[in-house]
């Protein structure tokens, strides 16, 4: 676990910004190219989340290459962020792909920096059977899960219950920037605002892939909740609970956002 001595800063929990090593930047100019943007947005934490296949976990030689392979391109990340940006703290974990039912996360490298946090998918963004008893799995072994993005999930929007199965059983959920505002298409967007309606969502994150075209969207993000009287909401899914995420510690309770008035209903007016 890494101490953090700045927990009122935003943070950005799940982005691909180490170069070189997934579909996220390309190069190191590309991570500082996204890093200087996060900083003008005022996101002065970023912890970044390579892909991982959780098959690897269970092969030690591929993942301890795969593993190197990471160390080295972040150590390098690192270095240009500190030099460049002090202000900002950069932290790495994984976002796991659960293409087997038992990921090892033993390893410190594939977790939230180092904590007992681990970022996971389903594979293709579809439900597979038995998610419920997996996370159940994971929790027994000592681990935390963050459900990366459910809103995506192609067919949640008529098993929206699953998400509550898998809170029920231990998981955190992750919501999009991005989601809120259609960058996933209207029914991802159906599915964020049903979470956040329910007080479902733990963290709200970026997933940025470092591209210059790419949005980020925590401006567009953070003027809806303030002018909709969520202010805070949007200090506990952006700086309370990540916060809490960096120092080991579950997330609190988010307030409820609800359709009828304030952000969603803006949201819903605005992208009809």
């Amino acid at each position: 676990m890494i101490s953090d001595p700045d927990p009122g800063a935003y943070c950005d929990i799940h982005n691909h910004l180490v170069p070189g090593v997934d579909d996220g930047a390309g190069t190191l100019d590309d991570t500082l190219d996204s890093v200087e943007r996060m900083t003008r947005l005022g996101i002065r934490k970023i912890l970044t989340t390579p892909h991982l296949d959780g098959s690897l976990t269970l092969e030690p030689e591929a993942l301890d290459a795969r593993l190197s392979e990471v160390d080295a391109a972040f150590r390098e990340a690192r270095a240009a962020v500190a030099e460049h940006f002090p202000e900002v703290r950069f932290e790495r974990g994984h976002e796991i792909m659960l293409d087997v039912p038992d990921v090892d996360f033993s390893d410190p490298r594939v977790r939230m920096a180092g904590t007992s946090f681990v970022l996971v998918e389903w594979p293709r963004l579809q439900i597979p059977p038995g998610t419920v008893q997996v996370i159940e799995r994971i929790v027994r072994d000592g681990y935390r899960p963050v459900i990366a993005h459910p809103e995506r999930y192609i067919g949640v929007e008529r098993h929206a219950g699953i998400l509550r199965e898998w809170r029920e059983a231990g998981a955190h959920l992750q919501v999009n920037y991005g989601s809120l505002f259609g960058r996933y298409g209207a029914v991802a967007r159906q599915v964020a605002e049903h979470v956040l309606e329910r007080g479902w969502a733990d963290y709200l994150a970026s997933d940025f892939h470092g591209q210059p075209t790419m949005k980020i969207y925590f401006k567009e993000l953070a003027a809806h909740l303030e002018e909709g009287g969520a202010s805070e909401a949007l200090g506990a899914l952006c700086v309370t609970n990540p916060s809490r995420l960096l120092r080991d510690e579950p997330p609190l309770p988010v307030p409820l956002l609800r359709a009828e008035k304030g952000l969603l209903a803006k949201l819903k007016g605005i992208l009809r």
